[in-house]
């Protein structure tokens, strides 16, 4: 170790000599001085040369790029590429153990999202997905070292991703440098060799990772036997809103595709989820009693139902089958028991309710969101469990049917990933609609006597009794990921027991996506959709083009009243993410089209970047809350500012007008108090 640090130390004082002598080192004589020192002493070259490259990789100098090169125009090829691997990954260990031991507080506090994806990857993957990193330099190299010191990763285990995942450039840049040595010794600048280095150091980016995917993929292919020809191009198993987009996509790309479903095509989401649910909202908002309003839930469900029938997606050219479907192995699908050969597969099985252990509640009259419709006579008393999108809604539409609602929640308040003010204003809107809400309340279980049944729920350990005669759970839905061969093939699930998949929503097998609900991580329609487009493309184009869907403005609407509508992050989550920002609002007891309809309740919330009109986040509360949303979510998709928003033409009156206004009022605050002082100046001037 002295005699590293003795080198270094004589490498540098060399170094800062020749900057001083000439003002600005010359590279020639950088290389003059190193190859005469390299072949009077070559030893004490080495040692200087590799202290110095572990001091500078230590420190986390920049340019460690160039010290690589020069170490192959010095030493060459074979030295050249040892002295590197080795100080490189020295040089990390200490600046690993630096971050460790004396930065992770202060970077934690600062970039607490960047490290947890971090983490969540050394979790999933430990080492390999550091030698990932090292192999394709998308974060650079120091940067890596820092980062990886702030998670639970050992030592020895950085060290060996870092010395294994560093090599392969390490090698193709010493080559480059070796290469660069030999300029101005032979007539020919660009050698064969150095072609050869700089089309490796250009490629190494875009081939690791389709090489370290080929290896993935023949790991999970090897004990599968691959057919020669197949039957279909995809094999899409679910028809619900993934699923038929998928099949859609596939189908006008003029692929041969069958779609496979169990039950009902439309899945939820036409059946038993967004279209019947809005369609009781409506109902129910506008006095409907509940004969009329199950009539109108048939009615909408019936005029949708032929957008997603078997006959319109067969008139597509899509083979629709029915049946159950189970994956035999990565390129054949069996519909109750007839084989399909397929080059690729789409899974979008969905999900369904979640229906917890309560004791009793499976002997009561419960229902889901599923069964709710089968219900004929309105209940005179409804207990809901969950005060999330689904129990809101349901809550008050069912109270505005006439039934008496208690709406029980776990959490201290409703809608619990919103704002506190949202809360607050969701259990104010239900209140006034006549239901019971208990906030921070825990069902226990379920009871039946003489009285009927009854829901124990225990706050603060009092418990209470509910009374009900019909239970709604809505406390949140489950993937569906069994049944259909996903154990046998061994594809893996997330923590939250969705399929885990990539970037490209590609499975362990690279030919078999998953989409929608059973991949996450939205369980909502409209990213199903979204999601299926990417599932199809890359089903059928891959591996010679590939399309990475972008989550950057995801939507979500809860169609209460009023409605709640939200995209990218709000306070609470810019507070928990240490975001720098800023928050506008406005009240639409201000805007007039609000006020000409005597609808002022509700307010545009914007999360801004400090000091930019870059949009982070909305939340409106308020009428049409959701067709305003589209605005900010357009904006946020496409990085437009609010500034742009404040330049677009708005019709008048109407409620999209809170647009501008939110823009305006973000405007005038940051408006420059000297530029203001300048234009009074302006304009008295032009006063004479």
């Amino acid at each position: 170790m002295r005699l590293l640090l003795i080198g270094a130390l004589l490498f540098v004082v060399a170094v800062a000599a020749l900057a001083w002598h000439g003002r600005m080192p010359d590279p020639r004589q950088f290389q003059q001085f190193a190859d005469t020192l390299n072949a009077q002493h070559p030893l004490v070259a080495f040692a200087a040369y590799f202290g110095f490259y572990v001091v500078a990789t230590a420190l986390s100098f920049p340019g460690a790029s160039l010290l690589t090169l020069g170490a192959g125009a010095v030493f060459g090829l074979a030295e050249g590429t040892l002295l590197v691997s080795f100080a490189s990954s020295i040089g990390a260990s200490i600046a690993f153990l630096t971050a460790r031991f004396l930065l992770r507080d202060f970077a934690l506090a600062r970039f607490p999202a960047l490290f947890t994806r971090i983490d969540q990857g050394i979790a999933r993957d430990g080492a390999r997905y550091l030698i990932s990193l090292r192999l394709v330099p998308a974060i650079p190299f120091f940067a890596v070292n820092l980062l990886a010191g702030l998670t639970k990763l050992s030592l020895s285990r950085f060290y060996a991703a870092s010395q294994i995942g560093m090599f392969p450039a390490t090698l193709i840049y010493v080559n480059a440098g070796a290469s660069l040595a030999t300029l101005g010794h032979h007539g020919a600048i660009l050698t064969p060799r150095l072609v050869t280095g700089l089309l490796l150091l250009a490629v190494l980016p875009v081939a690791v990772p389709r090489l370290r995917g080929a290896f993935a993929a023949r790991k999970a292919y090897v004990k599968w036997r691959r057919p020669k020809t197949f039957e279909r191009n995809l094999v899409v198993i679910g028809a619900g809103a993934a699923g038929l987009v998928t099949a859609y996509v596939a189908s006008a790309l003029k692929a041969k595709v069958t779609l496979i479903e169990q039950t009902r095509m439309g899945g939820d989401c036409l059946n038993s989820g967004c279209v019947p649910s809005k369609a009781l909202l409506h109902a129910a908002k506008h006095g409907y009693d509940f004969i009329q309003a199950r009539a109108a839930v048939k009615s909408a469900v019936e005029g949708i139902a032929p957008h997603d029938s078997v006959e319109r997606y067969a008139s597509l050219g899509v083979d629709v089958r029915q049946g159950q479907a189970m994956i035999l192995n990565p390129w054949c699908v069996s519909v109750d028991g007839v084989k399909i050969s397929t080059r690729a597969i789409v899974i979008a099985a969905g999900a369904e309710p979640f229906v917890p252990p309560i004791p009793g509640l499976a002997q009561s009259p419960y229902a889901t969101s599923e069964t709710l419709w089968d219900i004929e006579t309105l209940p005179k008393r409804l207990t809901i469990l969950g005060g999330g999108p689904i129990g809101c809604e349901m809550a008050q539409a069912f109270a505005q049917l006439g039934s008496a609602v208690t709406l029980v929640e776990m959490a201290e308040r409703l809608m619990i990933r919103e704002d506190d003010e949202v809360s607050t204003t969701m259990a104010t809107a239900l209140r006034r609609n006549g239901v019971t809400v208990l906030t921070g309340h825990r069902a226990e279980e379920v009871l039946h006597d003489d009285d009927g049944y009854h829901l124990r729920a225990v706050s603060e350990n009092e418990f209470i009794t509910i009374g009900f005669d019909r239970i709604l759970v809505a406390i949140g839905r489950k993937p569906r990921v069994t049944g259909y061969g996903l154990e046998e093939l061994g594809i893996k699930l997330n923590k939250t027991k969705t399929i885990e998949t990539d970037a490209w929503l590609q499975t362990l097998y690279p030919n078999i996506f998953a989409c929608g609900d059973v991949a996450g991580p939205y369980q909502f329609t409209h990213t199903a959709g979204f999601q299926a487009g990417y599932a199809a493309l890359n089903a059928l184009l891959a591996p010679f083009w590939r399309f990475k869907p972008s989550y950057r403005a995801v939507p979500a609407v809860t169609y209460t009243s009023p409605e709640i509508a939200r995209v990218g992050v709000n306070e609470r989550e810019a507070i928990a993410q240490a975001l720098r920002y800023e928050v506008t609002r406005y009240e639409f007891a201000e805007l007039d089209r609000a006020i000409a309809e005597a609808d002022t309740e509700g307010f545009v919330k914007i999360i801004t970047r400090q000091g930019s009109d870059k949009i982070l986040g909305a939340t409106i509360v308020g009428t049409n809350a959701g067709e305003i949303l589209t605005g900010f979510t357009i904006a946020m998709q496409h990085n437009l500012g609010l500034k742009k928003l404040l330049g677009v033409i708005y019709p008048y009156p109407t409620r999209s007008e809170a647009i501008r206004a939110v823009a305006g009022l973000w405007r005038q605050k940051h408006a420059s108090a000297r530029g203001l002082a300048l234009l009074e100046r302006f304009h008295k001037w032009r006063r004479g």
